[in-house]
């Protein structure tokens, strides 16, 4: 169990106190601790048969418990009767290749309890818990004042990727118009990777604005609710932009698309260009290359009638060739085409 269990521990009066049996420590604080004292659990990647040791201290939610269990789950926060069950998509930027990548974060706040579910390593609580240690009046709030440090980690660490991304995008358009040589794949990779960013952010939204908006939302006390708010205002700047960013990279791959189209019909023009100009000693050379027996260049000479005979005739049909091949290339290079 020890490998699960990444930390817990009391937290009496906003200080850290040694934890023992689970149930028993649960049950002396709902009895006779104070409104702010609460019992905090940590846990990363656990098992079915790990977990439920914990749930049956702790008697969780069965609908919650499956969703712990499973994984996977959508970002949501969901309201029970005397608990709240949070799910988080917590993200990390990879400077290296620009990726981003997800984790997955899960929070069970009951009555005097708070249990965290880490999965992945894409995790905020490193050292989240000794920054709450070290304020005693935060701690003294209870369990929801953890939740609400556990959230805003998450979403200032969103608006940490947000910058990342506004940087790589802005890079992306400048060498799109800028000409520079860009492959598409780099494009649609970080899109793929907004995408990502956008599936984490935008379905916390509207849970997260429940939680400072309901009068059911299990957060009593004033100032708390006014902490969440913030957070949540935050979050909608952060998924306004990840919108942005995803249109935006949708405008730019079509523009860098058309500048592909583009290139490749100056490049075919180009091309049917010199095909012209090369067609016309082709087809004097293929006429020439027939077996006629009475031709200029088959005979030594070419009698003309009244006594003059022709002996340039071979230099008169390249002439010929050159003057055309000229002409062509002088046409296509006023078009354009050349």
């Amino acid at each position: 169990m020890a490998l699960v269990i990444v930390d817990q521990a009391l937290y009496v009066g906003g200080a850290r106190r040694p934890c023992g049996d689970l149930s028993d420590e649960l049950a002396a604080l709902r009895a006779t601790g104070a409104p702010g004292d609460f019992l905090w659990i940590g846990l990363k990647n656990p098992t079915q048969a790990e977990f439920d040791v914990v749930n049956e201290e702790l008697q969780l939610h069965p609908l919650a418990v499956e969703d712990a269990i499973q994984g996977r789950q959508r970002a949501k926060v969901e309201l029970y009767d005397t608990s709240v069950f949070v799910v988080l998509k917590p993200l990390r930027y990879v400077e290296e290749s620009s990726d981003i990548e997800t984790g997955e974060l899960m929070c069970f706040v009951g009555d005097r309890f708070i249990v965290t579910v880490r999965r992945g390593e894409a995790a905020p609580l490193a050292g989240l818990r000794h920054r709450l240690e070290a304020d005693p009046v935060a701690l003294h709030l209870g369990p929801m004042a953890v939740l609400h440090a556990i959230v805003d980690v998450v979403v200032d660490n969103y608006t940490l990727i947000d910058a990342e991304v506004s940087a790589d995008l802005d890079g992306i358009e400048t060498g799109v118009f800028s000409g520079a040589d860009m492959d598409s794949s780099t494009i649609y990779r970080l899109k793929r990777e907004v995408l990502e960013f956008r599936r984490a952010a935008a379905p916390l939204a509207a849970p997260l604005a429940a939680l400072h908006e309901s009068e059911s939302s299990h957060v009593e006390d004033a100032e708390l609710r006014l902490r969440f708010r913030d957070v949540s205002d935050h979050l909608a700047a952060v998924i306004e932009h990840v919108e942005t960013y995803d249109r935006l990279l949708t405008d730019v791959l079509g523009a860098h698309l058309a500048q592909i189209t583009v290139q490749q019909n100056n490049d075919m023009r180009r091309i049917s260009a010199w095909v012209a100009i090369a067609a016309v000693p082709t087809m004097i050379a293929g006429i020439y290359g027939m077996n006629f027996e009475y031709m200029p260049e088959l005979t030594a000479s070419v009698n003309l009638g009244s006594g003059r005979e022709l002996h340039y005739g071979y230099f008169i049909i390249v002439a010929v060739m050159g003057t055309a091949c000229a002409s062509l290339y002088r046409a296509f290079k006023r078009s354009g085409w050349l």
